[in-house]
């Protein structure tokens, strides 16, 4: 006999629904901040991150403002000092990490989705598609870098940060697209997609349902260390003259310190917070990343419950 379904069994069965959706979403958010080392990433990167989006109220002054004694030290008016021409450093510190964070999240994100459309079309599509699109990644593979940012950057003459991020980006998706490619290769065969391509769904959605949810944990991973990659590239290229010395960025903090001899005369608090900001920015995505395989990798998944019960029987 079949079990008679009853509006209060229906109601019951679509409160168990929405509990297990609940629950199936927010398992990966309590797996990140269970982990102490990508919980202390996320809070490090979250304070930075207010700190860029609230710049104006933070700091106290205009980054601009040369209207105090010059050279001064650390001290409670001014908390990292006064550069040579009586700017407020502190100030410049909370400006620059705005258009730091929103050069290297914005080319860090646009580097990873240029490289995830070359790497999964080439892998899945292969034959020719794949032969023209690996053509591409492999040249911008043998171009060296820095000396291609270099020269576009001299090319361009004083370019913004937005301007160097953008071709930050344009230039360095390819190792991606070389991981992105070879990670659908190897799902392209599995059953999961069979069964898609047998259900009538088109290369483009298999594409973006089911290979790309599977390279999670890979993209989250590229999109932390191009990140990482993009703000290192911008304040590299504006230490060394190739941006707009007007515009307010770690790294043209760190030009002027250097233009100014800061370290020769002692000035440490001109240049030592850039370089701590740059380091700390670092320093919480690469802590953040030791969670992204936890959250997507099944193996790593068992291997800490196992850890975690041989301790609990290890206490008993």
């Amino acid at each position: 006999m079949k079990a008679e379904v009853t509006p209060a069994t229906s109601q019951l069965n679509i409160k168990t629904s929405k509990t297990n959706y609940f629950k199936w979403v927010s398992m990966p958010f309590k797996l990140f901040f269970s982990n102490g080392k990508s919980a202390t990433g996320f809070i490090i990167f979250l304070i930075f991150l207010i700190m860029a989006i609230f710049a104006p109220v933070i700091a106290p002054y205009s980054p601009s403002a040369a209207v105090f004694d010059p050279n001064l030290p650390p001290a409670a008016g001014h908390w990292f000092g006064t550069t040579n021409t009586g700017q407020d450093i502190y100030s410049q510190f909370i400006y620059g990490a705005r258009t730091t964070m929103i050069v290297g999240l914005g080319a860090g994100i646009l580097s990873t989705i240029i490289g995830l459309i070359f790497g999964v079309v080439a892998g899945y599509k292969g034959g020719l598609t794949d032969a023209i699109l690996s053509f591409f990644t492999n040249l911008f593979l043998v171009l060296p870098g820095l000396a291609l940012l270099i020269v576009i950057g001299a090319y361009l003459k004083s370019s913004t940060p937005f301007i160097n991020g953008l071709i930050i980006a344009l230039t360095g998706w390819a190792w991606g697209a070389r991981v992105f490619r070879s990670q659908t290769m190897t799902l392209a065969g599995r059953d999961f997609i069979s069964a898609a391509k047998m259900s009538g769904k088109s290369s483009l959605g298999i594409m973006i349902t089911e290979i790309c949810p599977n390279m999670m944990s890979i993209i989250a991973g590229n999109i932390m260390f191009a990140t990482l990659g993009a703000i290192l590239a911008e304040a590299g290229l504006a230490y060394l003259g190739f941006e707009d010395i007007n515009s307010t960025s770690w790294g043209t903090m760190l030009y002027w310190a250097s233009s100014n001899a800061a370290l020769l005369r002692g000035a440490w608090w001109w240049f030592v917070p850039p370089g701590i900001g740059i380091a700390m920015v670092g320093l919480s995505l690469v802590l953040m990343n030791f969670a992204i395989d936890q959250i997507t990798n099944p193996r790593l998944k068992s291997q800490k419950r196992r850890k975690n019960l041989g301790r609990k029987a290890a206490r008993t």
